[in-house]
């Protein structure tokens, strides 16, 4: 039980898509050692780049998101991180603001001794349902995960239940549908 580490990736990107309708953006991405128990986190401060590129069509989201940390600073009898994480994904939304999600949460740890898979790849799908609360808005959902490749003693399957603040800005979007059971 405890925390993991915590990551956090910054983006620059152009305030309209590029050719082909693509967003993308580009910046740095900052590993923080906070897990509170050496099985929880790397021991390291970790910097790399980090991209990401998405093309949105009708109620269709796809894309993919990808970083590289490399540790710059590491506590006493931890080892260097050399670690790549690659997320392409794809979404589609109803009208009633239910999103269904496949993605995958790769991760390949280039520092994993021979003997060991370097490569965590789990395939998630998950069901998000955007609603309100008095006046905030919310993102509700569940996901469930299987793991294609892990390492030794690595997970086989995993359960997701998401829970997300939303704070819009700019044009609002069209009211949920309500259904309605009676004709």
């Amino acid at each position: 039980d405890g925390l993991s580490d915590t990551t956090q990736s910054f983006f620059f990107s152009p305030k309209k898509p590029g050719p082909f309708g693509l967003v993308w953006g580009l910046g740095p991405v900052f590993l923080y050692p906070t897990g509170t128990h050496p099985f929880l986190g790397t021991g390291t401060f970790s910097i790399g780049p980090t991209l990401v590129v998405l093309k949105q069509t009708g109620p269709w989201t796809m894309g993919a998101l990808m970083n590289q940390l490399w540790s710059v600073v590491i506590e006493e009898h931890r080892s260097s991180l050399s670690q790549m994480f690659l997320q392409p994904f794809l979404s589609y939304t109803t009208k009633t603001h239910t999103t269904f999600t496949l993605n995958t949460e790769s991760t390949a740890n280039w520092n994993n001794p021979p003997c060991d898979a370097k490569w965590t790849v789990p395939l998630n799908f998950q069901v998000t349902q955007i609603l309100k609360i008095g006046k905030q808005p919310i993102s509700i959902g569940v996901g469930g995960r299987y793991y294609a490749d892990s390492p030794r003693y690595g997970p086989d399957w995993g359960l997701r239940f998401i829970v997300t603040l939303l704070y819009p800005t700019g044009k609002r979007p069209e009211p949920i549908e309500k259904t309605s059971f009676v004709k």
